[in-house]
């Protein structure tokens, strides 16, 4: 406002590629303004997703995995059940209970049908009456919807249709939810507006030369927007074009002045949560290379002239406090982090009249089930929109599904790639009305048939040190008008490949076994056969006895660690893998390495598909080291680099490590790595802020691991003895347990009978992967349960 103020002739346009335009047109349609809305999963017995990834992406994500996983604890008696209807596998549809894939444009024809199935005014069911499995779906998933009213949530996805948006707030309205499980508020945006209109209309004042001055603040439009509205070459009509960015990106080219952004992490700042709480940035270091905050180039523009942004945050928070008290309650919140009492109000409102039979009709006319070939777009799970294509760390993260780094491809599901004569890494050509991208193929099982879908992201044009990115640029495809979906597309199969570098059979452990000697990897079970039989997952496995070992017994009278992973918890969402990389110094070594199985990650997610092809269950199973009390890489180590310590870790002496890597080989469980070159940069100076200075930065002809965050056990340690008490249980956290969002990786001393480790390792669902070599690992896991409709499930066969 200060902005436009003294500068009549201003416009403010805002923009971003993962746009909320549907979720808004939704709110619209369904309350006549917007409003944001959010969801109370801590009291839903029951949870109906329409294509929302909702536990690893989006606003609120974070919270809705602790509060999810909190009701998966089958000790405490009781489980939600979660059912998925998407378009494109997703880490929230792998903890589905009972997951129905469908084309994106058949998500409204479901919510539809099931919206009539429960007798929602005005709605007209548009599905099940052609497809009699898909009735059975919906009327089991409505009658138990319908038994939990005012205990269920329906949650639509952040890319789904604005018409999905309306049936959703229509179900949890009829559902007597709101007020319960959901709650409707103002708006968390400042100025709530449809983005993409904005953008559009930025284009055609720029074409039409309306624009003097051009000020991007931040992003990337000439990467990232829509394609039909060749926004690079109307920017070119404008006389004077500023960016400010992190990068000297695709936007900053075309830009004649381009100003050095600040970090988030050298700057101060404010943001709003998803419940629309006032969070506070501050920063870490003062800014490396002279960078600007946004508002302190808007400042410039302003009636207030020159500021920085320290002055112009605590200006705008003090307005409403005398100097003195100010000064105390700017304390508090600096330490809190948050500013108090800012969370968006929540308010009543009632359903428009005509909303849900006009969402219907839509939907209808869609044509959700025609033969048309759909092509999805979804922001990439590690580099999101590109923004964070410079991330080295992200790049090579392994996708939570895919298992792919460094690229994108088209993802394909087992049924289309048959009827398309398909495979792996075959490059196609996509063709979406006059537009075309050559991408290569990934058949994903689980994908839904009669579509496929691109992660946006990639292709980047200016990017990391080489100037060029990996992968392909999705932007290419996209259209304004169907931002998610493109319909219509057409293939035309290439004789080209394109090597994709996927790391799920890397490290894998060996499966091959006689039927009578099989090994559950990963244990499944139902709630109801825990309530029978709650000892089911130690009948899956085989304990030999201790006696038979020909290792000498060991006694730990002091501390001992352990590690307890609940396979029900985990969501696969990678975040252990990077908190993991950033506490222990682990480098990067690049796609081609990584095809080769050369990647360093100290903890990988192994991924597993169980049943049918086209609708798999997949389980996730974090593999670290085991710290095996019998360890059998320690007895063929010939310079003893790797130790027993006398707490049960499994050590890595590194400056002993000759290279040998005969404990590799000896490790059944294939969680050791070395590094074959030199991937740590140990000359660029401005890396060497980026390291752990209490972990070694190793360097070539190593071998190294997981060591339980050493350095914390010692710090926690040292702490503990200054006071002159023992270490108390929960003190200290390994980064992969502090960091996951839903409470899956509990560490500590397995000799404190009262420890939370303790405890869960004395569940009857604890059990340790490849028990009957003797190894007695320190690592355990919690088996995996469903809580299925027994409706459903009759009508299922799950495979083996």
């Amino acid at each position: 406002d200060k902005v436009l103020a003294p500068h009549p002739g201003a416009r403010w346009h805002q923009y971003t590629p993962v746009t909320r335009d549907t979720e808004r047109l939704g709110m619209e349609a369904a309350f006549g303004r917007p409003l944001s809305v959010r969801y109370d999963l801590s009291r839903a017995e029951v949870i109906l997703s329409l294509d929302s990834d909702f536990l690893t992406s989006g606003p609120g994500s974070l919270h809705y995995a602790r509060d999810f996983a909190a009701r998966r604890r089958a000790e405490d008696g009781s489980m939600n059940r979660l059912y998925m209807i998407e378009s494109s596998p997703t880490n929230t549809g792998t903890l589905a209970d009972h997951r129905l894939p469908v084309r994106a444009s058949g998500v409204g024809s479901v919510a539809a049908a099931l919206a009539a199935e429960l007798g929602v005014p005005g709605a007209a069911d548009q599905d099940s009456s052609s497809d009699v499995d898909r009735a059975a779906w919906i009327a089991a998933v409505a009658k138990d919807l319908a038994a939990n009213r005012g205990r269920c949530a329906i949650i639509p996805g952040d890319y789904a249709s604005s018409e999905v948006h309306v049936l959703a707030h229509a179900l949890n309205a009829w559902l007597e939810n709101v007020g319960s499980t959901v709650t409707l508020a103002e708006p968390v945006e400042e100025q709530p507006e449809n983005e993409t209109e904005s953008l559009r209309q930025l284009v055609q004042d720029m074409a039409a030369g309306e624009v003097d001055l051009l000020l991007i603040l931040g992003c990337n439009p000439a990467y990232e927007a829509p394609s039909d509205l060749d926004f690079r070459n109307a920017m070119t009509e404008v006389a004077n074009r500023v960016h400010l960015g992190l990068y000297d990106d695709e936007t900053a080219e075309y830009c004649h002045w381009h100003i050095p952004e600040a970090h988030y992490l050298e700057s101060w700042g404010d943001s709003r949560s998803f419940d629309g709480s006032v969070c506070l940035t501050q920063p870490l270091i003062e800014p490396l290379y002279g960078g600007k905050t946004a508002s302190e180039v808007l400042s410039l523009l302003s009636v207030d002239g020159e500021r920085s942004c320290l002055s112009l945050l605590t200006d705008h928070w003090s307005q409403n406090f005398e100097p003195e008290s100010f000064d105390s309650t700017w304390r508090k919140w600096l330490h809190a982090g948050f500013v108090t009492g800012q969370e968006a109000a929540a308010v009543t409102v009632t359903l428009t009249e005509g909303a849900v039979a006009l969402a219907c009709q839509r939907t209808a006319e869609r044509g959700g089930r025609d033969s048309s070939l759909e092509l999805i777009f979804r922001p990439d799970s590690t580099i999101y929109d590109g923004t964070f294509n410079n991330n080295g760390w992200l790049q090579e993260c392994p996708k939570p599904i895919t298992k792919l780094t460094w690229d994108n491809a088209a993802l394909v599901g087992p049924a289309l790639a048959q009827r398309e004569g398909l495979v792996n890494e075959q490059v196609i050509e996509l063709m979406v009305g006059e537009r075309s991208l050559e991408v290569p193929v990934w058949v994903l099982p689980g994908h839904p048939g009669g579509c496929m879908t691109l992660h946006l992201g990639y292709g980047r044009s200016r990017v990391g040190r080489v100037g060029t990115g990996t992968g392909f640029n999705a932007y290419q495809l996209r259209e304004s008008q169907a931002p998610w979906v493109a319909t219509d597309v057409r293939i035309q199969k290439t004789d080209r490949t394109h090597a994709l570098a996927s790391t799920q059979l890397h490290s894998n452990i060996e499966l091959e076994s006689r039927e009578s000697e099989k090994r559950h990897l990963v244990r499944v079970g139902t709630l109801e056969l825990f309530e029978h039989e709650p000892d089911f997952a130690q009948h899956m496995g085989h304990n030999p006895s201790p006696e038979l070992s020909m290792f000498p017994p060991v006694e730990y009278n002091g501390n001992a660690w352990g590690m307890s992973v609940d396979l029900n918890a985990c969501t696969g969402c990678n975040a252990c893998v990077i908190a993991c990389q950033a506490e222990n110094n682990i480098p990067i070594v690049g796609k081609e390495m990584v095809a080769m199985g050369r990647e360093m990650h100290w903890i990988r997610i192994d991924r597993y598909f169980q049943g049918d092809l086209d609708e798999p269950h997949v389980h996730h199973q974090p593999v670290m080291c085991m710290h095996c009390e019998k360890a059998p890489c320690e007895i063929v180590c010939p310079v003893q680099a790797t130790v027993h310590s006398d707490e049960g870790l499994n050590d890595m002496v590194y400056n002993r490590c000759v290279g040998t890597r005969y404990c590799s080989n000896n490790c059944p469980y294939k969680v050791r790595r070395f590094n074959f070159f030199k991937y740590n940069d140990t000359e660029t100076p401005v890396l060497k802020m980026l390291r752990n200075p209490d972990v070694t930065v190793r360097t070539r002809g190593v071998m190294e691991k997981c060591t339980y965050c050493v350095q914390r056990i010692n710090h926690g340690r040292i702490e503990a003895k200054k006071q002159g008490r023992e270490i108390r249980d929960g003190e200290i956290k390994t980064a992969c347990q502090q960091v996951c969002p839903t409470e899956a990786i509990v560490f500590g001393n397995i000799n404190d009978a009262e420890a939370k480790v303790t405890q869960l390792k004395a569940s009857p669902l604890n059990y340790n992967i490849l028990a009957e070599l003797g190894t007695t690992p320190r690592t355990s896991y919690l088996a995996k349960l469903r809580n299925p409709n027994h409706d459903l499930e009759k009508a299922r066969d799950e495979g083996v």
